[in-house]
């Protein structure tokens, strides 16, 4: 198992961790199995989407704010309620099939660590296994 260091820059703050899960793939030498990743933090995620336009992401940010907003009456004493919600909303994992020993993503994919209750120094956990022969 890997462990990627991440250091987050605001409250909310997504980053895209493409490159660095890519550098493990490639240098496990797997050609062909599964890319398990997972955040495991409860105000943090980790989602598959758009990474060539960032305003997908900037759009994503605005509309969980809408869904989820940060100044309601929540119940949870740490004042952290709304990063706890979008957090579940995104999900914790991600599974990426390896395919000739590169991460099986479409065109306009990337990998996105996302930041809810920041900044802050996150982990995130990424397991390579290759397919039996």
């Amino acid at each position: 198992m890997h462990r990627i260091s991440i250091k987050t820059r605001s409250d909310v703050d997504f980053q895209d961790i493409t490159p660095q899960v890519q550098e493990l793939v490639a240098s496990s030498g797997v050609e062909s199995g599964v890319c398990y990743i997972l955040v495991p933090h409860t105000t943090a995620a980790v989602t598959v989407n758009e990474h060539a336009d960032p305003s997908v992401v900037e759009d994503i940010i605005a509309h969980l704010e809408v869904m989820v907003p940060r100044h309601k009456n929540y119940r949870h004493g740490e004042g952290n309620s709304p990063a706890h919600i979008k957090a579940s909303l995104m999900g914790n994992s991600e599974v990426i099939l390896i395919d000739g020993g590169r991460l099986f993503l479409g065109t306009w994919q990337g990998i996105f660590f996302c930041e809810f209750d920041g900044p802050r120094n996150r982990n995130l956990l990424v397991k390579i296994i290759a397919d039996k022969p």
